[in-house]
């Protein structure tokens, strides 16, 4: 995969397995983790072009979570942003409030995993309007680009900047495959390149703070 990514001109690549809380302690998670990196790190330190890898998770939510201190071990590489995976369910008032104290208790800027998985036809301006008036960023997959059902939608959202992060949460070479490359070739096409550098300089922001 980091071989693909290298093909499609990416420079960073941000690792984020799933961590979920309810299942799995953090020391464990933290070691598997680590010890994942070296051997991932050993295995492409031939590979040319080799983007630079960062280390983070994609943090499955959960009420009260506020209040770990040990979330911040989890942020991408030394940031203080944090990839959370929301339920897959309506979300309520305290999910919201849970987002907002996560910034305002331990410092952190939660950014939406895969919004795109979660709006519907009746919903999906409530989420935006609840969500953007909180100190939150949100990523969308790279499908939400590629696939013709939701291009056009996904193009608008991102022109109205309510869109920060694109993901290929590639899971495999097969499977879910970095297609990081199509993704911005449709946002070069769709916004005559106009999107492009504000894509750019949201990434930037995060890496520039590691």
């Amino acid at each position: 995969m980091l071989s693909m990514q290298a093909q499609q001109g990416i420079q960073n690549v941000v690792l984020t397995p799933h961590f979920y809380p309810q299942y799995q302690e953090l020391e464990e998670f933290l070691q598997q983790r680590d010890e994942a990196f070296l051997q991932l790190q050993t295995a492409v330190k031939d590979l040319p072009q080799c983007p630079h890898l960062h280390l983070g998770a994609e943090v499955h939510y959960y009420g009260g979570m506020s209040n770990s201190e040990e979330l911040r071990r989890l942020t991408v590489g030394s940031s203080p942003y944090i990839l959370i995976e929301m339920p897959v369910r309506p979300w309520n008032d305290r999910d919201y409030r849970e987002l907002e104290l996560i910034h305002r208790k331990l410092g952190l800027i939660p950014i939406i995993a895969h919004l795109d998985r979660y709006l519907g036809p009746f919903r999906t301006e409530r989420i935006f309007r609840r969500l953007e008036a909180l100190p939150v960023k949100i990523q969308v997959n790279t499908a939400f680009f590629t696939e013709k059902a939701t291009c056009r939608k996904a193009l608008r959202y991102l022109q109205a900047k309510r869109i920060h992060f694109i993901g290929s949460d590639c899971h495999s070479t097969e499977h879910r495959k970095p297609n990081m490359k199509e993704a911005i070739d449709r946002i070069c096409r769709g916004t005559d390149g106009q999107m492009l550098a504000y894509l750019q300089s949201q990434a930037e922001a995060v890496f520039c703070k590691m």
